[in-house]
């Protein structure tokens, strides 16, 4: 049983698009709760698909106590916004990264993004209570990339990395379930490992 008194717990999820990360993240953060519940959404909807995947996460969270809070950059203001020892949901680095990197209205790329936003979730992972964190696993295509396709998949390495060190767990979802990489055995202690959950 998860003990609402107990130690902080900091959560890095990582899996391939559309596998289910975001609905088990929104699960296992609902688990967390203390006090507050929030939501960062990092998503800057561009197209059609953008809208509805956020209509979509929005229904699964209907009725979960979640309070939604719009930050698609800058991520540590809100911190001004949001109880800090009440549990988030961070999703995703990956909307949060292409937001800095390619920022709307401006046709340069901004090379710096990912020591701008490895730097910022630092200040997070370091400031709140408990966090759900979700990112893509965008490195496994096998394909070789030019330019800034191939900088953004480094930046976005970077960042998990720089997440994933600083956790106390390290999830990759995958079609087959849950595969926790560090972190099971306080997981299953508190609670927090959802059945299925795979070591």
């Amino acid at each position: 049983m998860w003990k609402a008194g107990g130690a902080r717990m900091r959560v890095f999820i990582s899996g391939g698009c559309k596998n289910g990360k975001s609905y088990y993240a929104q699960r296992l953060a609902h688990a967390m709760r203390r006090t507050g519940l929030y939501y960062i959404a990092t998503m800057r909807p561009s197209d059609v698909e953008d809208h509805e995947r956020i209509l979509r996460h929005r229904r699964e969270r209907l009725g979960w106590g979640f309070e939604t809070v719009e930050q698609p950059e800058n991520i540590p203001e809100i911190l001004d916004k949001c109880d800090p020892d009440a549990s988030f949901l961070l999703d995703s680095l990956t909307a949060l990264l292409s937001n800095e990197m390619f920022p709307p209205g401006k046709a340069a790329i901004n090379y710096g993004a990912a020591d701008k936003i490895t730097g910022e979730m630092i200040e997070l992972l370091d400031s709140v209570r408990d966090i759900v964190v979700v990112s893509d696993f965008i490195y496994s295509d096998g394909l070789l990339y030019d330019g800034p396709a191939e900088w953004f998949r480094r930046s976005l390495a970077q960042i998990d990395r720089a997440v994933a060190a600083r956790s106390d767990a390290v999830i990759e979802i995958v079609f087959s379930g849950a595969v926790v990489h560090r972190g099971a055995e306080r997981l299953r202690r508190e609670g927090l490992l959802p059945a299925g959950g795979a070591a």
